[in-house]
């Protein structure tokens, strides 16, 4: 469980960790405007939407062995974009969109190794529960705990002490650690399910949820989806706000989205609550 336990709070550090790097490594490149952050946030937002959506699907459509394996392929794979410092091609000219420019931008340099660190907390929560059965919920207080160091230690440290080549440069080295965790995670669960470790059994194609639970009503899923959605209208907006009307800092950035990301534990991919 510590093994667990570590791959999920290296996960969430350096997610929030990433978001403020990156905003500030391009706000210049894109003349310094509060729209820079508002559509970094937004681009992490979407992503994180994605990983979430991508650990569900995995988690309730695959046995744990192929789960295993596309994850810890995937993370290898996303690898290849690191390091993770933007690379100057990506400098707007005067006629470019800057909008789509920043999202391509982010797309490219960022986007596989953030799909894959915003997918690891709810997958091996899940994985978790089902492989090992214990309550997930220790892992949500270590993925919050992450969040929080992260969203602290950049303006109060890591901001001050490097500069900003030499922060994406340790990222990367933190991104390459995880990726180590991660394979380690993915081994043990693998060899786990080949033998009779695993509880919980799958076939292809079947969600997988605990004997007796009860079903999500319609009602309850638009009220996921929903709320959710409104929360992250606020922080949008909330952001927009503090960037426009005050300097575009990531310290302010990091007030704004530090109340918004710790988050309560919930269904994750089928498992009930224990």
């Amino acid at each position: 469980m510590a093994l667990y336990g570590l791959t999920v709070f290296a996960s969430a550090f350096l997610v929030f960790l990433l978001q403020p790097m990156i905003g500030k490594f391009v706000l210049p490149w894109f003349g310094g405007s509060a729209a820079v952050w508002t559509t970094s946030l937004l681009f992490f937002q979407l992503s994180l939407l994605v990983g979430y959506g991508y650990a569900h699907l995995i988690a309730s459509r695959l046995r744990l062995r192929r789960q295993a394996i596309v994850h810890g392929g995937l993370i290898a794979v996303a690898l290849l974009a690191l390091p993770v410092t933007p690379s100057e091609v990506w400098k707007p000219e005067a006629s470019d969109d800057p909008v789509w420019q920043l999202f391509a931008l982010l797309t490219v340099s960022v986007g596989a190794p953030f799909l894959m660190l915003s997918s690891t907390s709810p997958l091996l929560q899940a994985w978790a529960a089902r492989a090992r059965s214990v309550s997930p919920y220790r892992l949500y207080a270590l993925s919050n705990a992450g969040s929080l160091l992260a969203l602290i230690s950049y303006p109060l440290a890591f901001e001050r002490l490097f500069s900003l080549s030499a922060q994406t440069r340790l990222w990367s080295v933190g991104y390459a650690l995880f990726a180590v965790l991660s394979a380690v995670v993915a081994w043990r669960l693998y060899r786990a399910e080949r033998g009779d470790a695993a509880p919980v059994e799958a076939t292809e194609g079947e969600a997988v949820s605990e004997v007796g639970a009860p079903s999500a009503t319609p009602i309850q899923i638009v009220l996921w989806v929903l709320l959710p959605a409104a929360a992250t209208a606020m922080l949008m907006a909330t952001t927009s706000r503090l960037t426009l009307d005050i300097p575009a800092a990531p310290f302010l950035w990091v007030l704004a989205v530090e109340r918004r990301h710790v988050h309560w534990p919930d269904r994750v991919s089928g498992v009930a609550d224990r």
